[in-house]
């Protein structure tokens, strides 16, 4: 997984995430800072402030953001996408899609952005380190974003603001930043989160009412050891990680929104094929987005990390295909009809494609080179 400047470690998969996930978030935390000493990037422009503008300013057409102070990466745009019309079709629409920064210095601030194929990327809030790097998440409606840790004790304070950085609120305190990481409903009024316990073991999860005006939670009845919770579009089901090796789960489980396990999906093992990580849920739970390893490759460590290097049939393990033209497959997002935007490298950069359901590309489009140092944390239709 990647941790902005914070070196990967290889971890036998048998070892990987035993029961004390808790304990293990914060030994994490002082590698964090040990590692990042020596291979932070260097600093563009100095970060915001904390508050940031109400009012989300545009970034010039060209990918030049050193005008508007956002600190991002100017110069010439992304080379150019082969094939593709660029352009959307009635049936099928590119959603707005929502940026945060890849890497994240030590103890600087992060911005957000947000894009539209056909538009100007506009920058949104800042957020604090870990938030940034490790685990804000952006609403289904694209006007929240939800997130944990704050200020340098990343002290696991549940925060929820307006996209532009307005109307911020606590919600709970003790929650987990690294592993469960705040997942928004499909409909945007719960968020699942997981409770760090003392002493380390596998967490207590629940479902915070974010609309309530007594922030009620509803709590599963079970403690499953799993991280990187992400819904599907229909609200019935919910995917996680869990240990290869150490529960008889391998791999990537499909869960109810209870807390009760669906099934496992097929082919992960002790000895063939593991993921950490998890990206995107189809509407209907059918197939996934993730990033995949061999047992021996670098499958990094606790935090999440938002690549996808394949897409599965949650219900058979199978690979399917995508029109990626040779390209290196980077980022996977399915939206609410189904289709995907599918990010891949192009040139010096990226280009995002968008594919339906069939899996036939409807058309491409070359990012604005402001944002090649970014990931994209959410698509909203």
């Amino acid at each position: 997984m990647n941790l902005g400047p914070f070196t990967h470690t290889t971890r036998p998969a048998s070892a990987r995430r035993s029961g004390a996930l808790a304990g293990t978030a914060a030994l994490l935390l002082l590698a964090f800072g040990a590692a990042a000493c020596g291979t932070a990037e260097p600093k563009t422009a100095p970060a915001p402030a904390e508050t940031a503008t109400a009012t989300a300013s545009p970034v010039p057409a060209n990918g030049d953001t050193s005008a508007a102070g956002t600190g991002g990466a100017g110069g010439t745009p992304a080379a150019p996408p082969s094939g593709g019309s660029g352009t959307n079709t009635p049936a099928v629409q590119f959603g707005k899609l929502f940026y945060g920064p890849a890497r994240v210095a030590v103890g600087e601030n992060g911005n957000l952005r947000s894009w539209r194929p056909g538009e100007n990327p506009v920058r949104l809030m800042v957020l604090p380190h870990t938030a940034a790097a490790l685990n804000v998440n952006v609403s289904p409606d694209g006007r929240r974003v939800a997130w944990s840790g704050e200020d340098a004790d990343d002290s696991g304070n549940l925060y929820i603001a307006n996209v532009d950085g307005s109307n911020k609120q606590k919600m709970r305190s003790e929650v987990d930043p690294y592993c469960v990481t705040p997942a928004w409903s499909p409909d945007g009024r719960q968020l699942l989160f997981r409770v760090d316990l003392p002493g380390g073991g596998h967490g207590r999860f629940g479902l915070l009412d974010t609309r309530s005006e007594k922030r009620t939670v509803r709590w599963w009845r079970t403690e499953p050891s799993a991280c990187h919770a992400v819904w599907s579009a229909d609200g019935k089901t919910i995917a996680m990680t869990t240990d290869v090796g150490v529960t008889v789960d391998a791999g990537v489980v499909l869960y109810g929104t209870d807390g009760t396990k669906k099934r496992a999906i097929p082919g992960f093992s002790l000895d063939g094929w593991h993921s950490n990580d998890i990206a995107s849920l189809s509407p209907d739970g059918s197939r996934i987005a993730l990033l995949r390893m061999k047992l021996g490759e670098d499958d990094g460590n606790l935090a999440r990390d938002l690549r996808a290097n394949v897409v599965l049939d949650t219900r058979t393990g199978k690979q399917v295909s995508l029109p990626l033209g040779g390209r290196t497959l980077h980022q996977v997002y399915f939206q609410s009809d189904g289709s995907m935007v599918v990010r891949v490298k192009a040139g010096s950069g990226y280009a995002v494609l968008l594919v339906d359901e069939d899996g036939r590309k409807i058309s491409e489009t070359a990012e604005p080179a402001s944002l090649k140092d970014m990931q994209i944390l959410a698509v909203v239709d």
